[in-house]
């Protein structure tokens, strides 16, 4: 009788939990929403070019016409200015797929003082935000698990209400699935699983020779730990809780494992030939859009005048 009990109370407290999580991500998402197209409308629209010839509507360059050809190429305009035959060639727009994944476990719920928005506002404003720069630019866009890649301009919509009747469990690292090779991921986490999970996960998602960025967000305290005095930790994921009689005494091993968690993850993303880089929710969400557009530009590694590098933080 005492372990249905237990059992009982562990499942109304859940069951309480997840109302309440559902309630308060829906009180936000409109304001989330909102953000979302204020940044994106404000950064940059479109990721048509793949700076290569083929089929599309923008211009890309004259070349010579090659004997063989069809005569229907030539462009008769551009030829008669001189004693040669050109063709005008469009840049390439094939649309492919960008998987995102913003976490949403507890984890991500928390915001210290000094943060803008907390883990979970600030990954799912940035993962709207993109979205919407990447539909603009004819690309399809999905969440793994969740919803599947749609190319509508109103991704945003779509994306919330996805969420919003989402009943499964909240992971913190996307479900394994195999996207195609030419498939963009983007993982928006504070990455605290263990590498281990973190390596399988990315052993799965790059199998098919698909190409992705991790980016760790976290809080403003996660980074530097401004604690002291006696101070009691408790794990949002159920885990247990532990107190510090001077917690100002973990400060340096604390930061020490966070830089060799980061080494590690970022060890694994350099096989691959992927990006890592960090966020901290203190900082601009539109500097962090930045980042991951200017990332998917195939033969660019700047937008603006933004650096774009392996490993960067934004």
């Amino acid at each position: 009788m005492a372990a249905e009990t237990t059992h009982l109370n562990k499942e109304i407290t859940a069951i309480r939990r997840a109302d309440g999580e559902s309630r308060t991500l829906a009180a936000s998402l409109p304001r989330l929403v909102l953000e979302a197209r204020r940044i994106a409308a404000n950064v940059i629209h479109g990721l048509h070019g793949r700076r290569r010839a083929g089929a599309g509507e923008s211009f890309w360059q004259y070349r010579r016409f090659v004997s063989g050809e069809p005569s229907q190429n030539v462009d008769w305009r551009r030829s008669a200015r001189d004693d040669h035959l050109y063709v005008r060639e469009q840049e390439w727009e094939a649309a492919h797929t960008v998987w995102l994944w913003p976490d949403r476990s507890p984890s991500m719920a928390f915001a210290s003082k000094g943060a803008r928005d907390s883990k979970l506002e600030r990954g799912l404003i940035v993962t709207f935000a993109l979205a919407e720069l990447l539909v603009a630019g004819g690309e399809r866009v999905g969440i793994p698990g969740l919803m599947n890649p749609t190319a509508s301009r109103s991704v945003i919509d779509k994306m919330a209400q996805a969420m919003l009747h989402d009943d499964a469990d909240r992971a913190s690292l996307p479900p394994s699935f195999v996207p195609s090779a030419l498939a963009e991921i983007v993982v928006l986490s504070d990455f605290w699983s263990p590498i281990a999970e973190i390596k399988t996960i990315l052993a799965g998602l790059s199998a098919s020779g698909a190409h992705g960025t991790l980016v760790q967000v976290v809080d403003p305290a996660e980074e530097s730990f401004p604690y002291s005095g006696r101070v009691e930790f408790v794990e949002p994921e159920g885990f247990g809780e532990i107190t510090a009689g001077r917690a100002e005494s973990w400060a340096e091993d604390y930061v020490t494992r966070v830089a060799l968690h980061r080494d590690q993850i970022r060890t694994e993303t350099n096989k691959l030939d992927w990006l890592f880089s960090t966020h901290t929710t203190s900082r601009s969400a539109a500097e962090l859009l930045l980042f991951l557009h200017g990332g998917m530009m195939v033969s660019k590694t700047s937008v603006g005048n933004v650096s774009v590098k392996a490993g960067r933080s934004a």
